[in-house]
C-alpha cells in the first residue's frame, strides 16, 4: 500500500503481549496502596467468587453546565459472594537494593485440613503430614519459637503482610481446597502489625472490617478463556473484502520481504481469553450481609414494600444461591461465575465527583435471571398468579 486516505489506530494493544494462558488461576496482586503510620489498623485486600449479575436503580444528580440533571437511572451491578476470611499466619520483608525480601513466616498453630489441601497436588493420595511438626514451635523451649521470629520480624521488617485462606466450603461449591494469599496490613507501626496480626491468627474476618459502602477498588482476576481465536476475534482487524482469495478472516499483509521474518507487532492467530487483568476504578454499591447471619431483607430498599434477600427467583445461572457476605459492584467484572476474584483498596486518591458521590440505591432487582422475569419474590408470584396446583394438593 503506497499510502492511504484516512489515519488508523493499529488493532489491539501491544502492552498485553504475549498473550498467553496465565499460570495463576486466582489474580495476583503486584502492588498494594501506600501505608500511612497514621491511620488505623486495616487490610488492603479481600478475595471473594463471582456469582452473577443483575440490576439496580439509583439517583443521578449530575451538573452540566447551568443545568442540573435529576433523575433515576439502571446501572447493571455484580454480585460477589463474600464469606468471611481466616488469618492463618504472617510475614515480614525487608528492603532490598532488588526490592523486598521475605524476613520471617509465621503460621498459626491449628490448620483446617481445607488450607492443608493447598500445600498437596493430590490430597486423598497423601499422608497428611503438613504442619504436624510445625507446632512443635509453639513450646517456649523450644530453639525455633515463633516468638523469636515475631520478633525479627518487628525488629527488622519494613512491609508486614498476613497470610489469608477462604471458606470455600461455605459455598457448597465441588472444590474443598482453599484460596491462600498474602495481605498487606497497612496503617500504625510495624510493633503494632504484628501483635494485630498475631491476635487475628485462626480468626475470622468479614468484608464489612475491610471495605464499605461507595468505595472505589480494583479488581484482580483471571479472563474468561476463548482457546485459539483467529486475527478478526483475537485483535479486532478488519475483515477483507467478500471475494478475496484463500479467505477474508485474515491479515492481508504481514510484512515487507525483507527483513525475512514476521515483526511481533503483526497480528496472529493464537490464545485468547484466560489472562491475568488487573481493572481499576471500580465502585462498590453496597457490601451485604449474608442470610446466614439471619438477615432476611439484604436487597431490599427504601422503596420496596417486601422483603427479599439478593439471590434472585431460581437463583444465579451457574452459581447458585448467595448465603454468605457479598459486595455489590457498579458494571463487569472479570472472568466466569466461581472464579476467585482479588478486590484491592485503590491505589490512587479519588476526586472525580462519582468517586466521591454517596450513591442511593432506590432498586434491586431479584427477578429471575433465567427468562424474563416478571416477579421480585415467589411470594409475589403466587399472590398474582395463584399456588402451584402441586403445591394445592401438597396442602
Amino acid at each position: 500500500m503506497s499510502h492511504r486516505k484516512f489515519e488508523h489506530p493499529r488493532c489491539g494493544s501491544l502492552q498485553y503481549l504475549p498473550k498467553r494462558r496465565t499460570r495463576h488461576h486466582r489474580g495476583r496482586v503486584r502492588t498494594f496502596p501506600k501505608d500511612d503510620k497514621s491511620k488505623k489498623i486495616h487490610l488492603t485486600a479481600f478475595m471473594g467468587y463471582k456469582a452473577g449479575m443483575t440490576h439496580c436503580v439509583k439517583y443521578l444528580e449530575k451538573r452540566e453546565g447551568k443545568k442540573v440533571l435529576k433523575k433515576d437511572i439502571v446501572h447493571a451491578v455484580t454480585v460477589i459472594e463474600t464469606p468471611p476470611m481466616k488469618i492463618v499466619g504472617v510475614v515480614g520483608y525487608v528492603q532490598t537494593p532488588r526490592g523486598l525480601r521475605t524476613l520471617a513466616t509465621v503460621w498459626a498453630q491449628n490448620l483446617d485440613a481445607d488450607i492443608k489441601r493447598r500445600m498437596y497436588k493430590n490430597w486423598m493420595t497423601s499422608k497428611k503430614k503438613a504442619f504436624s511438626k510445625y507446632a512443635e514451635r509453639f513450646d517456649d523451649k523450644s530453639k525455633r519459637s515463633v516468638k523469636r521470629d515475631l520478633e525479627r520480624i518487628k525488629k527488622y521488617a519494613v512491609v508486614v503482610r498476613v497470610l489469608c485462606a477462604t471458606q470455600i466450603r461455605k459455598l457448597k461449591l465441588r472444590q474443598h481446597k482453599a484460596h491462600v494469599m498474602e495481605i498487606q496490613v497497612n496503617g500504625g507501626s510495624i510493633a503494632e502489625k504484628v501483635e494485630w496480626a498475631h491476635s487475628k491468627f485462626e480468626q475470622e474476618v468479614s468484608v464489612s472490617e475491610v471495605f464499605e459502602d461507595n468505595e472505589m477498588i480494583d479488581t484482580i482476576g483471571v479472563t474468561k478463556g476463548h482457546g485459539t481465536e483467529g486475527v478478526i476475534k483475537r485483535f479486532g482487524v478488519s475483515r477483507l473484502p467478500r471475494k478475496s482469495h484463500r479467505g477474508l478472516r485474515k491479515v492481508a499483509c504481514i510484512g515487507a520481504w525483507h527483513p525475512a521474518a514476521v515483526k511481533w507487532t503483526v497480528a496472529r492467530r493464537g490464545q485468547d481469553g484466560y489472562h491475568h487483568r488487573t481493572e481499576i476504578n471500580k465502585k462498590i454499591y453496597r457490601v451485604g450481609a449474608g442470610a446466614v447471619r439471619g438477615i432476611k431483607n439484604n436487597a431490599a430498599c427504601e422503596a420496596d414494600g417486601i422483603e427479599k434477600n439478593i439471590t434472585p427467583m431460581g437463583g444465579f445461572p451457574h452459581y447458585g444461591e448467595v448465603n454468605q457476605d457479598f459486595l455489590i459492584i457498579k458494571g463487569g467484572v472479570i472472568g466466569i461465575k466461581k472464579r476467585p476474584l482479588v478486590i484491592r483498596k485503590t491505589l490512587i486518591e479519588q476526586t472525580k465527583s462519582s468517586a466521591t458521590e454517596k450513591v442511593e440505591v432506590k432498586f434491586i432487582d431479584t427477578s429471575s435471571k433465567l427468562g424474563h422475569g416478571r416477579f421480585q419474590t415467589f411470594e409475589e408470584k403466587d399472590k398474582i398468579l395463584g399456588p402451584l396446583a402441586s403445591k394445592q394438593r401438597a396442602e
